[in-house]
């Protein structure tokens, strides 16, 4: 019958992994998880607490290390209006602090100039800097270093 209070354990731990998220709680209701199947399998409380304390070390010295490395990981692809960021676009119609037309990537985007001061011509090459919203923000790329 102590396989009920493991399970019990294991959705208590679970519930405190869900409001905090800081992989700690969830790896100890995995470890409660394997002692209630050593309980469930006959072994006595003092395998299952073994068996609890080997899984949650091996959690949380092994797994949760590589899964909090994982989880900071930068994407190696960028979607969406972020992959703008960086390519080249032509200026199609002027760009000022306030507004303007530059086509990047074969589409049609609005875009300000970065630097408020400048206004860019058409026909000129800018670079993407920043993306806020469905607007662009460009430098032109012969004043770049």
């Amino acid at each position: 019958m102590t396989w009920v209070l493991w399970l019990l354990a294991a959705g208590v731990l679970g519930v405190a992994e869900f409001l905090t998220l800081t992989l700690v709680f969830g790896l100890l209701a995995g470890a409660a998880l394997v002692a209630a199947v050593v309980a469930g399998a006959g072994v006595g409380v003092l395998g299952q607490f073994v068996a609890f304390g080997v899984a949650a070390v091996a959690g949380l010295v092994i797994a949760r290390p590589v899964a909090l490395r994982l989880m900071t990981r930068t994407p190696l692809t960028r979607e969406g209006s972020d992959a703008l960021i960086g390519k080249t676009a032509e200026v199609i119609q002027e760009i000022t602090a306030t507004r303007g037309l530059i086509k990047v990537a074969g589409e049609v985007w609005s875009a300000r100039a970065l630097d408020e001061s400048h206004v860019i011509p058409v026909g000129t090459l800018v670079d993407v800097m920043e993306i806020e919203g469905a607007t662009a923000l460009v430098y032109p790329r012969e004043l770049l270093p």
